[in-house]
């Protein structure tokens, strides 16, 4: 068995939370540089100018690329040979705790009903799959409430098929218009049941957006899906051109022979997350 300390964990969950909120990631940046260069509409280009403006402004000043922080989301692989005295979520939880308090990060977390907000950004939100060995990795996602606003699960009949899904990714994303801060991401679920297609559509976001996927069949789908959404004309911020969504990341998972699960999860273009291994 491997011991992994929790002050270890939290410390190194803290830095993730500060980072990540200030520091745009190199892959988000080149499609921004991309989009400069390559956007139809002047508007479009202005928009991409200033967000790499606004990102070279907060990794210079270490404030927030948005003023949406968002809720902390951790996608956690566990070795089976792992153990964390004091416990894990205790520990992930005051790290990210410790982040959102010393990076100045803004706390959206409240009580549904009430809207009393809970003062520390919590509970974090932590999903954990157990792996064989003895490491540990911790993906870290602020996912802010604009872009979560527009996600969407809906329960297709089989028979509805691909042509089914992209009817409704390429509407989803045409009624979502602006609200999102386009360019947008997409994290497509397809399959699962009703709880695991969103979970599986959200750690897609994870994967890097210049990737393609192993599989030419889903990587083909996900060109075909971008090449669609892209077609809507919404553009940057919703003020029209070529670059309405970033990338289109799909993951699968067997299904019920009498379902076809799907889920859209959209990501705004600050797309926010980093990851940590012990």
């Amino acid at each position: 068995m491997r011991e992994i300390k929790a002050a270890d964990i939290s410390a190194a969950v803290a830095r993730m939370c500060m980072s990540a909120n200030t520091r745009l990631p190199d892959d988000v940046r080149r499609k921004f540089e991309e989009g400069y260069k390559n956007e139809t509409t002047e508007a479009g280009r202005e928009i991409f100018r200033q967000l790499l403006e606004n990102a070279d402004l907060s990794e210079e000043t270490k404030l927030p690329l948005c003023q949406d922080c968002g809720l902390a989301i951790f996608y956690v692989e566990l070795g089976e040979d792992v153990v964390v005295p004091g416990g894990l979520n205790k520990a992930i939880t005051e790290g990210m705790v410790a982040g959102y308090k010393d990076g100045f990060l803004r706390k959206s977390s409240c009580d549904p009903l009430t809207r009393k907000n809970t003062g520390d950004n919590t509970p974090a939100i932590i999903h954990v799959d157990f792996v064989p060995g003895d490491r540990l990795k911790i993906s870290y996602m602020a996912k802010g409430g604009g872009s979560e606003n527009m996600s969407r699960v809906t329960m297709l009949s089989p028979s509805q098929g691909w042509e089914g899904i992209k009817k409704f990714v390429v509407s989803r994303v045409a009624e979502a218009g602006p609200n999102p801060c386009p360019p947008v991401i997409l994290g497509i679920g397809i399959g699962g049941n009703f709880e695991q297609a969103p979970k599986i559509a959200k750690k897609a976001l994870l994967r890097k957006l210049d990737d393609v996927h192993p599989d030419p069949k889903v990587a083909a789908m996900e060109a075909e899906l971008l090449e669609a959404v892209n077609a809507l004309g919404i553009g940057p911020m919703g003020l029209g051109g070529s670059y309405t969504c970033l990338a289109v990341k799909i993951a699968l998972a067997p299904c019920h022979i009498a379902s076809l699960p799907l889920a859209v999860n959209v990501q705004c273009h600050s797309a926010r997350h980093e990851e940590v291994e012990f």
